[in-house]
């Protein structure tokens, strides 16, 4: 029975994390959509990286008379890190700068939500940035860490 629940726990666990077909990773967020925003914006401006806008879906369908759960857009990235990438393939700036969603699912649960690094090298096919694609995922995954879970200082 023991063993039911502990797989039944990682199964749950690994489909609300990442989607390895999609290329897309969501985390659980323990604060609103706006503070889950906010955390990410400080942590990536702290780490020297480029905040180029924010966008509030909700906002948007509002102004034009219908209804959307909080979803905010976070566009940010290092010009340094992804002009390697689109000096492998121009093309990849299709999906740069990063970006990151914040979104309130229908029963309150706040995610966070953005492409893996490795999804994108795949996307465009760019084999010869593995040290590149291996330093975002990393900042990625301590940026949207600290973001959306109880921690006390940033990294």
């Amino acid at each position: 029975m023991r063993n039911i629940i502990t797989t039944l726990g990682l199964i749950v666990l690994l489909a609300g994390h990442a989607n390895a077909d999609d290329g897309l990773i969501s985390t659980k967020s323990h604060y609103t959509v706006d503070e889950t925003l906010e955390r990410l914006e400080f942590v990536v401006k702290k780490k020297g990286l480029t905040v180029f806008a924010r966008i509030d879906h909700a906002a948007g369908a509002n102004k034009v008379g219908q209804e959307l759960r909080p979803t905010r857009l976070l566009f940010f990235g290092n010009p340094n890190i992804g002009t390697l990438l689109m000096q492998s393939n121009q093309v990849a700036g299709i999906d740069l700068p990063m970006k990151a969603l914040a979104w309130e699912d229908d029963s309150g649960q706040v995610w966070l939500t953005y492409n893996t690094a490795k999804y994108l090298a795949s996307r465009h096919k760019i084999e010869d940035r593995e040290a590149v694609v291996d330093k975002m995922t990393g900042a990625l995954e301590k940026f949207t860490s600290y973001a959306t879970q109880l921690e006390k200082t940033a990294p």
